[in-house]
Parts: structure tokens; sequence; C-alpha cells
């Protein structure tokens, strides 16, 4: 078997008294599409600049596709493709322009810039506006021009920082077209997201905490982890119910999912009952309370309180 195209133990990252990362370990590998989940100030951009060759770990060590965390973070550099949050496109120059210059930043042979641009400009749906300030583009079509440029020089190892914060659902659809073709063609893809629908697509998920990773497997197996009762609650007043819920013993832990209350509780058997007392008593109407299937957003919630809840900015 091939070896994994990341692989780390024990990865730590400080600055000063402050642990953003927090003896992590996993594995990725080759092909695979690896997510990685968490809020805002929870590690991951901190752990994807060290596998990039950004910023080298305080202690711990790594491989990624092929080299060394520690002594190889040039070559790492040389051999992945990266699209972080800001696109690093420059919107002074046009599409084709912006093509050029990551082409030659990243050393594709001349004779394949012409192939490789058409590549681009077709996966982006940009062939016509190849002349175009990039500066003018909408956010989506940016996004998707991104990803080509970070891809133009085909590496082994993807890796996407949060690539699709800010478009709409439509264009973060057809970029995870783009994502699958990649890793179809044996492109390992590693993309962190705050996002429960993003992380769904993914084949394994990492899910990470106040810099420690807090649970690790497929997204099927990660909702499989909430066993005790979940209950979706409907009411008139649910800003107000769910702070009275959270107070009560019978929920384990309670919050909103779209415009219902996702409850938690310790006896699936008398939990409807105590819940439609303690809200009614409060002048609050209870328009229906029904056991549900556990979403992995609802496991993620309760994962990330078990762990100390999110972190303070």
């Amino acid at each position: 078997m091939s070896e994994p195209a990341v692989s780390v133990d024990r990865l730590t990252r400080r600055f000063g008294d402050f642990v953003a990362v927090d003896g992590v370990s996993f594995t990725v590998d080759r092909g695979e599409v690896f997510g990685f989940l968490g809020p805002n100030g929870a590690g991951k951009t901190t752990t994807i600049k060290m596998l990039t060759g950004l910023l080298l770990p305080t202690s711990g060590s790594g491989n990624v596709a092929g080299f060394d965390l520690m002594t190889g973070a040039e070559q790492i550099k040389q051999s992945i493709g990266y699209m972080s949050q800001a696109f690093s496109l420059y919107g002074d120059l046009t599409v084709a322009e912006n093509i050029d210059f990551f082409a030659g930043l990243y050393g594709v042979p001349r004779e394949r810039r012409a192939e490789r641009t058409t590549w681009v400009l077709e996966t982006a749906r940009l062939t016509d506006q190849r002349k175009r300030m990039v500066g003018d583009l909408s956010l989506g079509w940016k996004q998707r021009l991104a990803l080509g440029c970070a891809v133009l020089h085909e590496p082994p190892l993807l890796f996407l920082d949060e690539p699709t914060s800010g478009v709409d659902p439509i264009a973060r659809r057809h970029f995870w077209d783009v994502i699958y073709d990649l890793a179809e063609r044996g492109t390992t893809v590693f993309v962190s997201t705050h996002y429960m629908v993003e992380a769904e697509f993914c084949d394994r998920l990492a899910l990470m905490n106040r810099g420690r990773i807090i649970a690790l497997d497929t997204p099927e197996n990660i909702r499989g982890q909430l066993r005790e009762p979940l209950f979706a609650i409907s009411c008139s007043d649910s800003v107000r119910a769910l702070r009275l819920l959270q107070k009560k013993r019978i929920v384990r832990e309670a919050g909103f999912f779209g415009r219902l209350i996702h409850a938690t509780v310790a006896d699936a058997r008398d939990a409807p009952s105590a819940i439609r007392r303690a809200l009614e008593a409060e002048g609050i109407a209870v328009e229906s309370i029904a056991p549900v299937a556990a979403s992995l957003e609802d496991v993620f919630v309760v994962l990330v309180e078990q762990s100390g809840g999110v972190a303070d900015a």
C-alpha cells in the first residue's frame, strides 16, 4: 500500500502561552476527500498552515506529499495546491493574465500552458470572460477561477481553506462538482469548512474544537455517535423556549435547527410530556414534539459542547 498523502502525529503549535493546535494526529489517504470541520477559532487554519509549509510546528511530526513537515517546507509548497479564504487572485489583471501568472509561478511547462489554460477556463465556466478584469467578477466566478489556478500544475494534493465562504448555494454545488472530478482523477483533497452540507460530501471528517480532534470518521459514523434520544420541538416562542429547556435536567443539549429546537434528552419516554408541561407552564404553546434522526449538525453541537464549547474570540 502507498503511504498516506498526509500523516501527522501529535502536531502542536503554540503562540506564546496560547496553544492553537494541541497534539493533533491523523492520516489522509491518497485520493480521499478529507473534511476538516470546526467552529471559528478551532485551530483549522493554523493546522492547514503547518501542513502547507507556511508555519512550522512547535512540536510533533508529520509528512505531507512525501516530505517532512520540519525540514521539507519548500518541497511541500511545490508539490501541493493551496486555495486560501482570500483566493489570492489579482483584481487588476484579466482572467487570462491571472492564469498565465500562476502557470509561471507553479512552473507549468510552456508546451502545456495552452492546454491547462483551456482546462481552467472551461472548468470555471469563464471561457467567454477571459479578457474580463478579475476585480469585476462575481464571488462565485472568483472562487472557481482560484480553484483552477490552484491546480494548474496538477498537484497530487490540494488544500482548500474554507473556500466557499460567502458564495451562493448554486456556486457552492458547482464547486463541489469540480472537487469530485479532481478526486476521481486521483487528486487528494483536504478541505476545511464550517458548512454542514459540505461536510456530508466528504469521504471522512475530522471535527476539531479548541485545538484538538474531537471526532474522526465517516459522516455516517459520526452521526451515529449521538446515542441519546433526540426530539424536534415546534412552539410559539422558540427563543424563550430554548432558554428554558437549556435549564431543565431532562434535557442534555438543546439548540436551534432551522425554526425548530432540537433537544437530546435523558429519557425518551418521559421527555415529551415533561417538555410540554415545562413550556406550557410559561405560556409557550407547543405545536409538536417528535423524535428525529440525528443530523451531522446535531452531533457537531453536542461534541463541541462536550469538549468545552466554542472558544472565545
